[in-house]
């Protein structure tokens, strides 16, 4: 067996998983809450390496990405190391999960950034100061808890209607395009409605996600890309399945979450070693 490593190294998890032969996706893992970087590199390796009864001879290659790559010395148990540009291992990534290759990816992490992938040619264009990070914080004022999962399981419970304003609410007959569900004003209507914490915490939710869709088509409108590939732990929340078909009706684009959506930076680091081969 020979397997390449790509392991992306965030300020919140670090991710990390194999590319076996070559070919096969091996055990993609998220190892959180460690807050040196490095401490985090070596203690997600050793936990892949062990749960997944590889040897150290049969690791061809370490791919390493992420901002938390800056604090890590090279080489890592003596294994051929390589660090790779955050931004190219997102191209990479979402291009091989989506099989798509004119795309924008939205990686929403900690923060959002921008990546256009047309055929080789991949390039970071933006970003937004939006992202997990942004719900961990206002989730801890408003909530009380900085708890993500504890966020989502009480915004699934939530009413949006209590928090945003729609155009529905504005008007009986529509304005241009806008459907009555689109949004008018995020959390316009909190201070009338007396939400209580499940609604506010599926505003907050919202706020992010549409935010942050809304950054990504608007970037493109005189670009020509229609597909948005969406990466990042936050492609996990159930919110996605109700804000993104909602704004695909809006926009006229179509936004997908491929199946390693949360791993895709790790991903495109460990594709990256035969890419560079090539």
């Amino acid at each position: 067996m020979s397997i390449v490593i790509g392991i992306d190294v965030g300020l919140s998890s670090t991710k990390i998983l194999g590319i076996e032969n070559g070919k096969r996706i091996k055990s993609p893992m998220c190892v959180k809450g460690i807050e040196d970087p490095e401490a985090a590199l070596y203690g997600a390796l050793g936990k892949y390496i062990s749960e997944n009864d590889i040897d150290l001879n049969d690791i061809e290659h370490l791919m390493i990405t992420g901002v938390g790559t800056k604090q890590v010395k090279s080489p890592i148990y003596e294994l051929p190391t390589e660090f790779v540009d955050e931004f190219m291992a997102n191209g990479l990534g979402a291009r091989f999960d989506s099989g798509l290759d004119h795309i924008i990816v939205v990686s929403m992490g900690t923060g959002t950034s921008l990546v256009r992938v047309d055929g080789n040619d991949i390039s970071h264009i933006g970003g937004i100061g939006m992202g997990g990070g942004t719900l961990q914080g206002l989730s801890h004022l408003l909530l009380g808890t900085s708890n993500v999962q504890h966020v989502q399981d009480m915004a699934v419970r939530g009413e949006i209607s209590q928090i945003n304003l729609s155009i529905g609410d504005i008007t009986t007959d529509g304005l241009s395009e806008l459907t009555a569900d689109a949004t008018a004003s995020l959390f316009a209507k909190a201070h009338k409605t007396n939400p209580d914490d499940h609604d506010i915490a599926k505003g907050l939710v919202w706020m992010v996600l549409e935010t942050i869709g809304s950054c990504a088509v608007l970037s493109q409108r005189n670009g020509g890309f229609k597909d948005f590939v969406l990466i990042g732990n936050l492609t996990r929340l159930e919110e996605c399945k109700e804000v993104f078909p909602m704004m695909e009706e809006l926009y006229g684009v179509h936004f997908i979450i491929p199946k390693y959506a949360p791993y895709c930076t790790a991903l495109g680091a460990a594709i990256s070693y035969g890419y560079q081969k090539e």
